[in-house]
C-alpha cells in the first residue's frame, strides 16, 4: 500500500515541531549507520533519527504513519555528520503533507551533494586542523592532547548537527538550494584548505632524517636542509599520495608500509 500511494489520507497540515523533538531527532542521528547494510545503506537509521518527527506529524493517523515510515524505510545514504540537513527539509514536507513523490524526490535530491561538501569539512579540513594541535601537545608529552582533539572536533560537529537540523527545517526545500548553490566553489575551497594545512603539518611535524655522517664529519642530512629543508618527510608524503592515487594502496596499507621502512631504516642506520 505504502509504495503505490502518491498522498496521504490526512492531508491537514500538522502542527510545527518543537525544539524539544527537533533535539532528541539530533541526537538520534548519531546512530544513523548502526544498521548499515547494502540493499538500502542507512535507510533503518535515517527512520530511527526521524520516526519521533513522524509520530508527531502522523501520530494520530495509523495509515499515514505507516505509509511515512515504509517510504521512508527506501535507500537512503548522505554524509553521517550533515544527515540532519536532509532531516530538516523532510519533516518540513511531512509537516505540510506534501505529495509523497515529492517527499522522496527532495530526499534523494538533498542527500546527494552533501558529501563531497561533507569530506571537505570535516577530513580534509577538520580532522587535519584537530588532529594537528592534538598531536603537537602529545609530542611535547601533554595527556591534553588526545582530549583536545576529540573536543574540538566533537564540538564542531554537533554544532553543526543542530544548526542545520534548525535551519533546514525552518527554510524547507529552499534550504537545498541556499546550501548546493555554491556547493563546487565551496568544497574546493575547503579542501584546498585541508591540503594547506597537511602541507604545514608535514613541514613542521616531519621528524625524519638521514643519519649517515660523511667523512669530513658533515652529515647528509645538512646537507639535504640546504637544498630543501624537511625534504624527506616531503618526500615519503608524496610518496603515500602517489601509492594511494595511482596505485590503489589503502591508507592501512600505506601505514604499514611507513613502519616497516621505518624499523628497517633505523635497523641498518639510513633512519
Amino acid at each position: 500500500m505504502a509504495f503505490n500511494q502518491t498522498s496521504y489520507n490526512n492531508l491537514t497540515p500538522a502542527a510545527a515541531l518543537d525544539k524539544k523533538t527537533l533535539n532528541k531527532m539530533v541526537w538520534r542521528s548519531l546512530n544513523l549507520q548502526g544498521s548499515f547494510n547494502y540493499e538500502r545503506m542507512q535507510a533503518n537509521g535515517w527512520l530511527y533519527g526521524i520516526l519521533p518527527g513522524l509520530l508527531a506529524i502522523h501520530g494520530e493517523d495509523t495509515d499515514d504513519l505507516k505509509i511515512s515510515m515504509s517510504h521512508n524505510l527506501e535507500f537512503f545514504n548522505t554524509h553521517p555528520f550533515l544527515v540532519t540537513f536532509v532531516m530538516g527539509i523532510v519533516l518540513s514536507l511531512e509537516q505540510q503533507k506534501a505529495d509523497i513523490n515529492t517527499i522522496r524526490a527532495v530526499r534523494v535530491a538533498a542527500m546527494g551533494p552533501l558529501g563531497g561538501i561533507g569530506d571537505a569539512i570535516f577530513w580534509f579540513t577538520l580532522v587535519p586542523i584537530a588532529a594537528g594541535i592534538g598531536s603537537n601537545m602529545a609530542i611535547q608529552g601533554s595527556i591534553a592532547g588526545p582530549i583536545v582533539f576529540l573536543l574540538l572536533f566533537n564540538i564542531v560537529q554537533f554544532a553543526v548537527r543542530f544548526f542545520l537540523m534548525h535551519w533546514s527545517y525552518k527554510l524547507g526545500t529552499s534550504a537545498i538550494e541556499a546550501l548546493t548553490s555554491n556547493a563546487k566553489e565551496f568544497t574546493r575551497a575547503a579542501s584546498l584548505l585541508g591540503v594547506f594545512v597537511v602541507g604545514a603539518l608535514t613541514s613542521n611535524y616531519g621528524g625524519t632524517t638521514i643519519a649517515p655522517v660523511l667523512e669530513n664529519g658533515q652529515t647528509v642530512q645538512s646537507i639535504l636542509d640546504g637544498v630543501l629543508p624537511k625534504m624527506i618527510p616531503m618526500a615519503l608524503t608524496l610518496g603515500m599520495y602517489f601509492l594511494m592515487k595511482k596505485k590503489g594502496w589503502t591508507p592501512v596499507k600505506c601505514i604499514a608500509a611507513l613502519l616497516v621502512l621505518g624499523l628497517v631504516g633505523a635497523l641498518i642506520g639510513i633512519f
